[in-house]
């Protein structure tokens, strides 16, 4: 196969990439990547010296692709299926790519750094941080749930990148800050998510993983 995914099924990121890669079918070699053994974090870091997941080489294409976000668009233009993630609509487009952005830094972002703090040992906490976290992520899961109170998808009727961007982020989201009697049109968003085929394969795949989500 000419595509390689180095990730970790835990890696709410990766998620991300795999919904796209599930949604048409694509044929790809996972590469699972254990940061805490050192030989595999080195050889991962000299594919990609930032460290961090996912990344996707392509042997054809002699490509290695960072980030989420790009690496979706990279496979809509050179790798296209059945989904199409960004619209050929212009304004569709970037509507596609504002919800993307909103989910990955004003939802998943925030998530991550109330995660991260409990992985932190006992006085290197940032309780300051944390608590900005929450305000933050708060007031953007208060936005979207105004705007899915009128949608299917993130952007309407047509699943898109920004469903691949919001699924983990509402996913990890739901389990530092549940949404049960306060985010309903989320929560049933959430719900057509793990439905998708694509998001329930990613979901099935990571469960032997749950048990190292750290708990509060």
């Amino acid at each position: 196969m000419s595509l390689t995914l180095h990730f970790h099924p835990l890696s709410s990121f990766c998620h991300k990439v795999l919904i796209a890669l599930y949604e048409n079918d694509t044929p790809f070699t996972p590469q699972i990547v254990d940061l805490g053994d050192v030989a595999q974090r080195e050889a991962f870091q000299k594919l990609w010296p930032v460290g961090k997941f996912p990344v996707l080489h392509d042997a054809a294409r002699r490509e290695t692709v960072a980030e989420s976000s790009i690496i979706i668009e990279y496979l809509d233009w050179h790798y296209p299926g059945r989904t199409r993630f960004i619209p050929a609509d212009g304004d569709a487009a970037l509507a596609t790519r504002m919800s993307d952005r909103f989910f990955d830094l004003h939802i998943h972002l925030h998530m991550q750094k109330i995660v991260g703090d409990r992985l932190r040992p006992a006085g290197a906490k940032d309780p300051h941080g944390v608590e900005d976290a929450r305000t933050r992520m708060a007031s953007a899961l208060g936005l979207a749930e105004q705007d899915m109170a009128r949608r299917i998808w993130a952007i309407g009727d047509t699943f898109t990148m920004a469903d691949c961007a919001a699924a983990p982020a509402l996913f990890y989201a739901d389990k530092v800050v549940p949404f049960a009697g306060v985010y309903p049109n989320l929560i049933a968003y959430l719900d057509r998510l793990k439905q998708r085929p694509s998001y329930a394969r990613t979901l099935t795949e990571a469960e032997p993983y749950f048990r190292f989500f750290p708990k509060e």
